[in-house]
């Protein structure tokens, strides 16, 4: 749980590095980014997808891309050193952060073997 901790922290730096509509002042604040994060994720984000429970359906679960890129904004309004310029780049870094996180959880994974 600790080493996906820093992973995700990792993450949240390289997608930083590689948008330029979202920075991030260190690996300190990615540490905190990925905390708040898991909180927001874990408190908010199940309470936004059952009141969307129909718009999700309709658009054929697109919209939890929309619910992403919100949970991004959320955490940006929360921590200081973390920004994103709008929701377009907190749409990209939710997917960005997504790729790495997979990537990340399947080399955990091999080292476990």
């Amino acid at each position: 749980m600790i080493i996906r901790f820093l992973l995700t922290g990792l993450a949240v730096v390289l997608a930083a590095y590689i948008l330029p509509g979202v920075s991030v002042d260190g690996y300190f604040t990615a540490l905190v980014v990925a905390l708040v994060l898991g909180v927001v994720n874990v408190l908010v984000k199940p309470v936004l997808i059952l009141f969307t429970i129909p718009l999700t359906v309709l658009t054929l679960g697109l919209f939890l891309l929309v619910i992403n890129a919100s949970m991004i904004l959320l955490v940006d309004y929360f921590v200081d050193g973390f920004s994103v310029d709008g929701f377009w780049w907190a749409l990209a870094f939710s997917l960005i952060l997504s790729v790495f996180n997979s990537l990340f959880s399947d080399l955990a994974k091999e080292k476990k073997d």
